[in-house]
């Protein structure tokens, strides 16, 4: 093997070793996808939309807690770092369409934070191609997630039957407006000109 496959073997290795692997951050991240399931059967299987919304604002409180761990017990990893935000946008691109299906989520906020979701996944050959080791995420990029990961199952709790329906719609809104405003600030002036740049040097 030539010592270019060794480097890529090792840090192959490095990136999926133990210590890259089992960390508490990356097990709250764990089980946040395999919650994705579970949402589903309480949404349409168990008709009960209250419920699947508690279950969508925990799984996006997990978010913020796997990162909190990370730094105070120094789990960081490189692992962890790609791994959390697939998740995030997984767990995204599965309940925004679930919740269309169900029309418990307005058109427009559904719509704009997909369109933002598939255009960073059809960037991502490019990032690879242009040897790009992966686009790090910005504050800005990870408020705006954090912000739609509630603005979300607040939209499904109003339209669930919980007594404080009303109040969740206004809260809905709250959030998703700074929401959208952060996530398609940090593709336009962070994400899109670093990819840009990578590309004008590479020319």
């Amino acid at each position: 093997m030539s010592e270019t496959s060794d480097g890529h073997h090792d840090g192959f290795r490095s990136y999926f070793s133990r210590d890259q692997l089992l960390t508490w951050p990356n097990l709250v991240t764990l089980l946040r996808l395999a919650c994705i399931p579970l949402f589903l059967w309480l949404l349409f299987i168990d008709e009960n939309r209250a419920a699947a919304a508690w279950l969508l604002a925990i799984l996006g409180s997990t978010d913020w807690v796997d990162g909190w761990i990370a730094r105070r017990f120094d789990q960081a990893s490189a692992f962890g770092a790609a791994f959390d935000p697939i998740v995030d946008r997984l767990l995204f691109v599965v309940a925004l369409p679930a919740l269309i299906v169900d029309g418990s989520v307005p058109l427009i906020v559904a719509v704009l934070a997909l369109l933002r979701e598939a255009l960073l996944v059809l960037l991502v050959p490019l990032v690879s191609a242009l040897g790009m080791r992966r686009l790090d995420v910005t504050w800005e990029g990870k408020t705006g997630t954090f912000l739609m990961m509630f603005a979300v199952p607040m939209f499904l709790g109003a339209a669930s039957t919980l007594s404080y329906a009303a109040v969740l719609s206004w809260l809905a809104w709250i959030f998703a407006i700074p929401g959208l405003a952060y996530s398609w600030y940090a593709f336009c002036f962070q994400y899109l000109p670093k990819i840009l740049q990578a590309s004008r040097d590479r020319a």
